[in-house]
C-alpha cells in the first residue's frame, strides 16, 4: 500500500522554524479563547451558585431584584399569600446580606456575604449544611465556607485541626459594634466576582447580627415548594396574575438565567468577557491569514508550476485549506495543555470554579478551525493569481 505524504504537510515542514512560531502564534490564541471561556463559565457558575443549591420550584422576589449580590428586599406577606394557592406546598423566607467579618488573626474586617434561613425549614440542598442544621438552631452558630477567599484568616483550618469553640466578630456595614458568633460548621459554596466569601445562619441569628438595618418581615428571597404533580407553570402564572406587581417569581431556571442575563449584559465583567473573545478571534484570523500568505507567497513558483502541468485551481485550493485545517490542529493540542495548567493554577489563586469542560473544548476546537478556514479562504486570492508564465 502506498502512503503519500500530503502536499501541505511537505510545504509547512519545510521551513520548521516558521511553523513552530506559527503555532505557537496560533497556540497562543486558542489558550486565549480557553483562558476567556473559562472565565466566563467561573462568572456564570460562581454568580449562580446560590441558586443551584436551593429547594424549591418556585423563588419569590423583589421587582427591584437585580442580582444576588444587589438584591432588595420584600414584604414576607407576599410569600405567606403565595402559601395560599392551590398545589403549593410550603414556603421558607430567606435573607441576604453583606456584612464585615473580622480575621481573627489579623483583626482586618472583609466584606462577607451572610445567608440566613430557618434551620427547621432548609432551604439548601448542600449536603454539609444539611449535616449542621441541628448546630443552626443554637443561637448565635453559624457555618463558615471553606472555600472563602484566604483574607478571612484560618477559620476554616482551625475548625478542621478541633477548635470547635471559635468566636468570629461580625460587623453589620456602617456598625462600629460587632456581633459575636460561634463557628459550628463548615460548608463548601466558594465565592464569586462579587462575593468574597459566605457564611451561613439562622434568620433569628441574622436578625440579632443586623437588629437596625433588618426588620424581620422584610426578606430577600421566597422558596416555595409544590405539591407533587402540580404544574409549576400553571402555578407561577397564578401566583403572577394574583399577587401585586411588586414581587417577580420565577421557576428555577428563569432564577438562574435572570442572573446570569445580569452578569452577561448588565456588567463591565459580562460585556469585557464577550469583547475579549471577540477580539481574540478576529486577531486569530488575522495571525493565520499571515501566515498562509506568506507561505503562498514563499511557494508562488511551485503553485505555478503546479498549474503549468495540469494541476486545476481546485486541488491548489484544497492544499491551502489543508494547511489550515493541520495549523488549527496542531495549534490547539498545546492551546489546550497550557489552558488546563493554566486553569488549576487560577482557580487555586481565585477560588473561582474554573476548570476544563467539554463543551467549552469542543467550542475552542471548532472555533480554531473555522478561524484557520476563515484566514485559508481570504489568503486563496493569493494564489488564484498564480500564472504559469511567472515561472519563465
Amino acid at each position: 500500500m502506498n502512503f503519500k505524504i500530503p502536499l501541505a504537510w511537505l510545504q509547512l515542514a519545510q521551513q520548521k522554524i516558521r511553523f513552530l512560531v506559527a503555532i505557537a502564534g496560533i497556540g497562543f490564541i486558542v489558550l486565549l479563547m480557553f483562558v476567556q471561556l473559562g472565565f466566563q463559565d467561573a462568572l456564570y457558575s460562581s454568580a449562580t451558585a446560590v441558586h443551584q443549591s436551593l429547594r424549591g420550584d418556585l423563588f419569590l422576589v423583589s421587582s427591584q431584584y437585580k442580582s444576588l449580590t444587589s438584591s432588595q428586599s420584600f414584604s414576607r406577606t407576599r410569600l405567606y399569600q403565595a402559601l395560599g394557592f392551590d398545589g403549593v406546598e410550603s414556603v421558607s423566607p430567606m435573607y441576604l446580606q453583606f456584612a464585615k467579618l473580622k480575621n481573627p488573626a489579623s483583626g482586618e474586617k472583609y466584606s462577607i456575604y451572610v445567608i440566613g434561613f430557618d434551620p427547621g425549614r432548609p432551604v439548601m440542598n448542600i449536603p454539609e449544611v444539611e449535616q449542621n442544621l441541628d448546630k443552626l438552631k443554637i443561637p448565635d452558630v453559624m457555618l463558615f465556607d471553606r472555600d472563602s477567599r484566604p483574607e478571612f484568616g484560618p477559620i476554616a483550618a482551625n475548625f478542621d485541626k478541633g477548635d470547635t469553640e471559635q468566636t468570629i466578630e461580625i460587623f453589620p456595614f456602617d456598625a462600629q459594634i460587632g456581633y459575636r458568633v460561634r463557628v459550628g460548621g463548615l460548608f463548601s459554596l466558594g465565592p464569586s466576582f462579587g462575593v468574597d466569601g459566605n457564611l451561613i445562619v439562622s434568620d433569628s441569628t441574622f436578625l440579632r447580627i443586623n437588629p437596625n438595618t433588618r426588620p424581620a418581615e422584610k426578606i430577600d428571597i421566597g422558596v416555595v415548594s409544590l405539591e407533587l404533580g402540580v404544574d409549576p407553570e400553571k402555578i407561577l402564572e397564578n401566583l403572577k396574575a394574583s399577587l401585586p406587581n411588586d414581587v417577580q417569581i420565577f421557576t428555577r431556571q428563569q432564577f438562574i438565567n435572570f442572573e446570569k442575563n445580569y452578569w452577561s449584559v448588565r456588567t463591565p465583567i459580562g460585556f469585557i468577557l464577550n469583547l475579549m473573545l471577540t477580539m481574540a478571534s478576529a486577531v486569530g484570523v488575522v495571525i493565520v491569514y499571515q501566515i498562509l500568505y506568506s507561505n503562498i507567497a514563499t511557494q508562488f513558483i511551485a503553485y505555478a508550476t503546479l498549474k503549468a502541468i495540469g494541476y486545476p485551481n481546485a486541488y491548489l485550493l484544497k492544499v491551502v485549506f489543508q494547511q489550515a485545517l493541520i495549523l488549527a490542529l496542531a495549534s490547539y493540542i498545546p492551546g489546550f495543555l497550557f489552558s488546563v495548567i493554566l486553569y488549576d493554577f487560577a482557580s487555586g489563586a481565585t477560588k473561582l470554579p474554573i476548570m476544563m469542560t467539554f463543551n467549552n473544548a469542543l467550542i475552542v476546537l471548532v472555533s480554531a478551525v473555522l478561524m484557520c478556514m476563515t484566514s485559508g479562504a481570504l489568503a486563496i486570492n493569493k494564489l488564484r493569481s498564480a500564472d504559469p508564465a511567472d515561472i519563465f
